[in-house]
């Protein structure tokens, strides 16, 4: 199955914060795709939109997003995160190897046979 487009949230302990800091940024797989990973903290939750994309410069806008969340003190993200433990309504288990299974939260189950 070919990836393009994904949103997700996980438990903030869920994650090894390898990323810390980072708001907007280029993951490129083992098998040379590369995502655009959107981030952010919604606490109890960390919030990632990913997109299938093109390597790119995304220093600037890397430096935007953090300061958008500095200026608004993460007000909007906090109350995202307490709203959306009442909205969550669909969870998948990543299995990360044989012991360590991560639980993958979503507002709603995506179609899974859409184009989008």
């Amino acid at each position: 199955m070919d990836i393009t487009r994904i949103m997700l949230q996980v438990q903030f302990h869920d994650v090894a914060n390898d990323q810390r800091g980072m708001s907007h940024f280029n993951w490129t797989l083992d098998s040379g795709t590369n995502y655009h990973i959107l981030r952010t903290a919604c606490y109890p939750y960390m919030k990632y939109h990913c997109s299938k994309r093109e390597v790119q410069d995304l220093w600037l806008e890397d430096k935007f997003f953090r300061f958008l969340k500095v200026i608004n003190l993460g007000l909007p993200m906090l109350f995202y995160g307490l709203a959306a433990i009442r909205l969550i309504s669909h969870t998948e288990i990543v299995h990360v190897s044989e012991t360590v299974k991560v639980p993958i939260y979503f507002l709603y189950a995506e179609d899974k046979g859409s184009s989008f």
